[in-house]
């Protein structure tokens, strides 16, 4: 009776440890196993806040009921096109274009025309013409006919000139913006297909685990019949069995659910299926050093030559407001027929020149020239800022590629390792050396060592991806980057 309670308090751990799958290793960008999932943070470069445009597209075309073959560089491609961040940023580029358009146009000159005909009368005692003799103080009614050009022309204007230069550096710094858009989207569309390329690779992983716990559970089961091991191999072999399936399961869901955000940021039609045609092998980036790194990145990152854009625009905004104190000249010209007719009128015109020199605007201009600076300043520091942001993204990448090459290595030495343990474990209980302990543990490091592998080279492609980004690689060169160019 008591070996019978001490079989059942056995059991029962057991099955209380067969139902805790140890959680997988904290991966950024990965959630964990059945019993305890983790939120995913953001890769390096990309946000993921709600609302983000990034993470939106304008979904474009109809499902079709095929399966639609999908590259990295069809997803790529896609992105560029119909996700909503490069959408916006390109609105942003024509928005910069009309406002340097307006500001052009306080210089060019402004021609209108007028043509108009009146009929007449008037009171000329109201204006205190009366009683002369032979006037009378009624006069009409009359016609007047006026065909008119009007041209006003700012002919010197330190202000407009420099509004006018701020503007055009506005649209440089649009058009940067617009270009790190591109390279932001680029790097998401990336991460996101690399992340569903791993979660592929844990389905084939978990259903290889399946096939082996069911082989197990099978092999447990002949041997509780012919009588070799106790009742409770078979229970623990079957417990292990369910724990693999549901780790299946499990897998199944978190990769639909990664072709669902895959699919929202490329802008597939809503509903499409589609598969994944590229791998993520393991490949080697060629070398380059911190420095090299660093002076590319200086060179050719968007955003900080946006900002130096911004900085040089908000130059051009502190002289414009400067130069309100200068004397500005304008020119205003008229020239037209006018007379009671159309075939009774007779050319006028008229020229004149001012110029207009500010005295006292009440503290107005002492206030723009203050506003103009302190946003000099902000937009220098801002410069300054995103220099150093760019430092720290290249070195972070650069430790993160370092690290997760050194853990992929050791991921590939492990798996073999877990595999040889698993196949002497299962020659030992097929021998009946032991019980199904050690295989069920030896199981487990196989399932660890293959989730260490899958991690660890998402997070080396990750790595490139985002070093490729910290450098503000183009389309082609990020794409030529991942695949191990230099």
């Amino acid at each position: 009776m008591q070996k019978y309670r001490w079989s059942l308090l056995w059991l029962a751990c057991c099955h209380s440890l067969a139902q805790q799958p140890a959680p997988a290793p904290a991966i950024p960008g990965l959630s964990a196993p059945p019993t305890q999932t983790q939120s995913q943070p953001a890769p390096a470069g990309i946000s993921i806040r709600p609302g983000d445009p990034f993470q939106g597209s304008l979904p474009t075309g109809r499902a079709t009921p095929d399966v639609l073959p999908l590259s990295l560089d069809d997803a790529i491609a896609r992105a560029l096109k119909y996700n909503l961040g490069v959408i916006t940023g390109d609105q942003n580029v024509r928005l910069s274009r009309a406002a340097r358009l307006h500001a052009l146009s306080q210089l060019l000159p402004n021609l209108t025309a007028s043509i108009s005909e009146t009929r007449e009368q008037v009171n000329l005692a109201a204006f205190g013409f009366s009683g002369f003799p032979g006037i009378p103080n009624v006069v009409g009614p009359f016609n007047v006919f006026d065909a008119r050009a009007y041209l006003s022309q700012s002919a010197l204007d330190f202000s407009a000139i420099n509004n006018h230069r701020a503007s055009a550096e506005n649209v440089r710094a649009a058009e940067f913006a617009f270009r790190d858009a591109q390279d932001t989207v680029v790097f998401a569309a990336a991460s996101l297909y690399l992340r569903a390329i791993a979660g592929a690779s844990r389905i084939t992983e978990a259903q290889a685990q399946v096939d082996t716990s069911q082989a197990l559970y099978t092999l447990a089961v002949d041997q509780r019949k012919a009588g070799v091991v106790p009742a409770i191999d078979a229970l623990r072999a079957q417990v292990e069995l369910q724990s693999q399936q549901q780790r299946l399961i499990f897998y199944r869901n978190e990769f639909e659910k990664q072709k669902l955000n895959l699919a929202r940021a490329i802008g597939l039609p809503l509903g499409q299926q589609f598969s994944l045609t590229d791998l993520a092998p393991y490949l080697a980036v060629q070398a380059l050093t911190l420095d090299e790194a660093l002076d590319r990145a200086y060179k050719t990152r968007a955003d900080y030559q946006s900002a130096q854009a911004l900085v040089r625009a908000a130059e051009r905004s502190r002289d414009a407001a400067r130069s309100q104190r200068l004397p500005a000249v304008d020119v205003n010209a008229s020239y037209g027929d006018i007379g009671s007719a159309v075939t009774q009128s007779h050319g006028t015109f008229s020229l004149a020149a001012a110029v207009r020199i500010p005295i006292y605007q009440g503290g107005r201009i002492r206030a723009d020239v203050e506003q103009a600076d302190a946003q000099l300043q902000q937009r220098r520091s801002e410069a300054e800022d995103l220099r150093g942001r760019i430092d720290n993204d290249v070195r972070t990448a650069f430790l993160d590629l370092r690290s997760a090459e050194e853990q992929l290595r050791l991921a590939q030495s492990s798996i073999q390792l877990a595999k040889q343990q698993l196949q002497q474990s299962q020659d030992r209980f097929g021998a009946g050396v032991t019980n199904n302990i050690e295989v069920v543990q030896a199981q487990e490091s196989v399932v660890a060592s293959n989730d260490n592998f899958i991690s660890s080279l998402y997070s080396y492609n990750l790595a490139k991806a985002s070093l490729a980004r910290a450098l503000g690689l183009t389309p082609d060169a990020f794409k030529r980057f991942i695949e191990g160019a230099k």
